[in-house]
């Protein structure tokens, strides 16, 4: 549904579905509590500087323009995240079908339980200016985006983040904060698709196991390396 959530460059478009991912994937934010009137920068910072880890669920629709047709909108995609940062994160989808994308801070896998594949790669620097960046990525998240604030929409308070690389296939991710808290994310594509994540029961630095990031590759799973 979202091109990529890593990068394009980050995950591998052999799969069939991985375009499933996103972007992150994600999407997954969590703030201090804040004034509801705080503005989406002030919010966001305050998220950035204190939030070590989060998980929550999550809902994601991707909005195509047909022309003069209009807007056609997925059926929903939907399922949990957890992550820690800097570069760990597992972004499950549990609807409408099982699929899974996961690092450790080292190692990028995307595991794709109808196929039984798994597909590993290098996270290396491949977070870059992606909307991975924003949800898992460092805290020093204004030496990839130029942020600014978005204004008012939909009872949230948005902010901005146009990646300053030119190297990735998003040109615009719209972030949506109320109370402190991170209810929706909006990233448009350079093909002129929008992927919209809502999220839910969001808890900000919950206590996660040392191993939970580490990935297990399911018994008789095809493993591929690039």
């Amino acid at each position: 549904m979202i091109r990529d959530l890593i990068s394009q460059n980050a995950v591998s478009s052999r799969l069939p579905r991985s375009s499933r991912f996103a972007a992150f994937a994600g999407a997954v934010l969590a703030v201090l509590p804040m004034l509801a009137s705080a503005s989406a920068l002030d919010q966001f910072k305050s998220f950035v500087a204190s939030t070590k880890s989060a998980r929550g669920e999550f809902v994601q629709r991707q909005v195509k323009q047909e022309g003069g047709a209009g807007a056609r909108v997925s059926t929903p995609a939907s399922g949990s995240f957890s992550f820690a940062r800097p570069g760990k994160f597992i972004w499950t989808y549990q609807k409408p079908y099982e699929q899974v994308l996961q690092a450790d801070g080292d190692k990028l896998f995307i595991y794709d339980k109808d196929l039984n594949q798994v597909t590993v790669r290098s996270l290396g620097n491949a977070l870059g200016s992606s909307p991975a960046a924003i949800l898992f990525g460092s805290n020093d998240l204004e030496k990839n985006f130029n942020l600014k604030e978005g204004g008012s929409k939909d009872g949230l308070e948005w902010l901005e983040a146009t990646p300053k690389s030119k190297d990735t296939t998003f040109d615009r991710i719209g972030i949506g904060l109320k109370d402190g808290l991170p209810q929706a994310m909006e990233l448009r594509d350079s093909f002129g698709q929008i992927s919209l994540l809502s999220f839910s029961k969001f808890e900000k630095n919950p206590p996660l196991p040392a191993d939970q990031f580490k990935f297990v590759i399911p018994k008789g799973a095809d493993v591929f390396q690039q």
